[in-house]
């Protein structure tokens, strides 16, 4: 039984897949919740749905690499509930290239958002949660990607194992106000991001068949299927509790067996 109860909770990317799943069951153990996605129109549609089910959630625009909106966000969670409890840095890009096909441009695209964002996201909680007088949770979504290398990923996967580095260090700098740091890492999980893999993959000649990559990286859970986006409500309702207070600059792997650390 989780203690979310009337807890602040911001989860970004919220609009689908994995950050909907937890935004809804978290809803559900009785947190109060911030659906914030780069869709307004998107998030306000799970921020209603969470609310047509009798619990508690707004919906707020933010585009995590620009700090001003960050900080706007996240006023807005302490403005409508009082004060930030945890931050689910969850929004991320997902891109396919070949290696030597990488533009510059590419790795902007891909590292601002999933790591830039991730590192503001963190500077910013950690923000409020010392006006707050200390103690708060960061949750960091990475992937199966943050701890092997997939070629032709390398730059989503460089952006992933840059949100493991600093789910660590800030584990190290913060610890001692009370402020926890951990990230979970997802497989091949059944959303949006990964059909844009999927079509990646046909676009660079790699795979023919629509679903072809999916179904090949899915193919190397031990558990025998993909993951949904219910599989990773768990973990994220673990790391948010009061269960998972003694745990600091840990990444689980939650994927069904495809990679083994």
């Amino acid at each position: 039984m989780s203690d979310l109860k009337d807890k602040s909770i911001i989860i970004t990317g919220a609009a689908g897949g994995i950050g909907a799943a937890i935004a809804r069951a978290l809803a559900e153990d009785g947190a109060r919740i911030v659906v914030a996605d780069l869709s307004e129109a998107a998030a306000t549609k799970v921020a209603n749905e969470i609310t047509a089910k009798g619990g508690t959630a707004i919906a707020v625009p933010v585009d995590v690499r620009e700090r001003p909106q960050v900080r706007a966000l996240i006023d807005k969670a302490v403005a409508a509930f009082g004060r930030l409890d945890v931050l689910f840095n969850n929004a991320g890009v997902a891109q396919t290239r070949p290696f030597l096909d990488i533009t510059e441009e590419d790795w902007r695209f891909v590292t601002d958002v999933n790591a830039l964002g991730v590192l503001i996201g963190m500077q910013e909680a950690v923000k409020t949660f010392r006006k707050q007088g200390g103690g708060g949770k960061i949750i960091n979504t990475a992937s199966i990607a943050a701890k092997q290398g997939y070629e032709p990923l390398a730059h989503y996967c460089a952006s992933k194992f840059a949100v493991v580095a600093m789910t660590q260090a800030a584990a190290r700098a913060f610890g001692k106000e009370g402020i926890t740091a951990n990230a979970f890492c997802p497989g091949v999980v059944a959303t949006d991001m990964w059909k844009v893999i999927d079509k990646g993959f046909r676009d660079s000649g790699l795979t023919h068949g629509e679903n072809e990559a999916f179904e090949t990286f899915a193919a190397g859970a031990v558990l025998g299927r993909a993951s949904r986006p219910d599989d990773l409500v768990g973990v994220a309702r673990f790391l948010a509790s009061s269960q998972s207070d003694f745990m600091t600059g840990q990444s689980l792997l939650v994927d069904g067996g495809m990679v083994f650390t």
